[in-house]
């Protein structure tokens, strides 16, 4: 069968598949601890529901029956993240539903853009959304983004790096915006949302641009973005630059609450960075990222924001506040190049039961059936070569312990790595809780 390597769909090693089910295993036990309930939604949803004339437009990868005849009467595509069918997901569900509804879900989504270091086309990602019935409370934009850091404070035990998240509110620069006379919000976000990426002289050319700002309105506009505080002293650095308009002064309040409140419960892990904006264009209110520590190049591991009026029907808004980790992102750092963690073996094998000869097997098979019945992950050796081999086959995969059913005193158990063999019954014998399952570890 001829193969073609595709860029940007990232396939693991069973070894690193190891870690990023650890990681996930984290993220979903922190998730529900803070009280989310887990859902999955389909991978395709309708090109209009997906395609709004924002900037990730250009990126959405669309379906099609490879036998369809004609023209596909509701075109469909890939979901680009996994808040658009969430809003789907409750409005059709929303009499099950009660509210405020609290959900995580980790899944894959697509993007058509170029691959690059943490860009993947296809990519997990791991999302907690709190979604309200007209209203949502402001208190659960404090909330989530101090979730998203205990979830990384649950990954350092694994030796993940911990981070910092950056925050800002979208009516804090769509109000400075119109207070130096700019219209085209859309455009005006769109270029600040591009800072760390082109720098500020090419924002400030793009303001021009694309926004039809004056060399004075876009010099305004990258003074708000320059301003970075962990407290809320930046509210005075934001009146210091002169701009009046009300809906600047509602986002710089609703700032001000958001670093008071997650200072208070965790003092520095939520920071306000005013070039923040989110290129996405359903949010409508805090808009988050997330940095992580020492790995800053890589750009943010978790984003998300307010959004006020994504889902909805003629009678009912739903409105809510999310955030999403981009787990495959993650792995890009953690087992990449310069790789932090690994898994202690590539199988979730514990014991290798080695087989003397095929008329043996069935012996063999039973030894391995019973420790499996007492949780023991076991696997029965392939090939009845010569023993050393066996024991290289286990020692290949990280296996510690071989079986032997015909030692000198019966069934013995080797641990492969000390060399130490002695009498095992399979009934009664257990490995160390450390070598049961896999582990996932630091590189030293």
């Amino acid at each position: 069968m001829a193969t073609a390597k595709l860029s940007g769909f990232p396939e693991w090693l069973p070894a690193d598949r190891a870690v990023e089910e650890r990681i996930i295993d984290l993220l979903k036990h922190t998730f529900e601890l803070n009280g989310f309930a887990g859902i999955h939604t389909r991978a395709v949803e309708p090109l209009s529901a997906l395609a709004k004339d924002g900037e990730i437009d250009k990126e959405i990868f669309a379906v099609s029956r490879l036998h369809s005849e004609g023209a596909e009467k509701n075109p469909m595509g890939l979901h680009f993240d996994l808040t658009v069918p969430t809003a789907r997901y409750v409005v059709e569900n929303a009499g099950h539903l009660n509210f405020p509804f609290k959900r995580y879900q980790i899944q894959p989504v697509w993007r058509g853009e170029r691959p690059q270091d943490g860009r993947y086309r296809e990519f997990i990602q791991a999302d907690i959304d709190v979604i309200g019935e007209d209203t949502l409370p402001e208190h659960f934009e404090y909330e989530v983004p101090l979730v998203i850091v205990q979830a990384f404070d649950a990954l350092g035990e694994l030796g993940v790096p911990p981070v910092k998240v950056v925050a800002n509110n979208r009516k804090l620069i769509e109000g400075f915006a119109r207070g130096v006379g700019l219209e085209n919000i859309t455009a005006v976000l769109r270029c600040i949302d591009k800072y760390d990426k082109i720098g500020p002289q090419r924002v400030a050319e793009l303001l021009q641009e694309e926004a039809g700002a004056t060399s004075a309105q876009a010099e305004a506009c990258l003074k708000l973005a320059d301003i970075e505080s962990s407290t809320a002293e930046f509210a005075e650095r934001v009146a210091a630059l002169g701009v009046s308009n009300d809906m600047l002064d509602e986002g710089v309040e609703a700032l001000v609450k958001l670093i008071d409140q997650a200072h208070a419960q965790s003092p520095g892990s939520v920071v306000a960075q005013l070039k923040i904006a989110r290129g996405l264009d359903y949010y409508t209110g805090t808009v988050y990222e997330t940095l992580l520590q020492g790995h800053e190049s890589l750009g943010s591991v978790a984003s998300g924001g307010r959004y006020d009026a994504l889902a909805r029907t003629d009678k009912r808004v739903y409105p809510g506040v999310g955030m999403s980790i981009g787990v495959s992102r993650l792995m890009s750092r953690l087992i990449g190049k310069d790789r932090v963690l690994t898994a202690t073996r590539e199988v979730p094998t514990a014991v290798l039961v080695a087989v003397t000869d095929e008329e043996t097997r069935a012996e063999a098979n039973n030894v391995a059936r019973a420790l499996r019945e007492r949780g023991i992950p076991a696997d029965v050796s392939p090939v009845a070569s010569k023993f050393g081999k066996q024991i290289k086959f286990a020692d290949k995969r990280g296996i510690p312990f071989v079986w032997f059913t015909d030692g000198e005193s019966g069934h013995e158990v080797k641990d492969i790595r000390s060399g130490k063999q002695e009498a095992a019954v399979a009934d009664e014998w257990l490995p160390p809780a450390a070598d049961l399952w896999p582990q996932v570890v630091r590189v030293v």
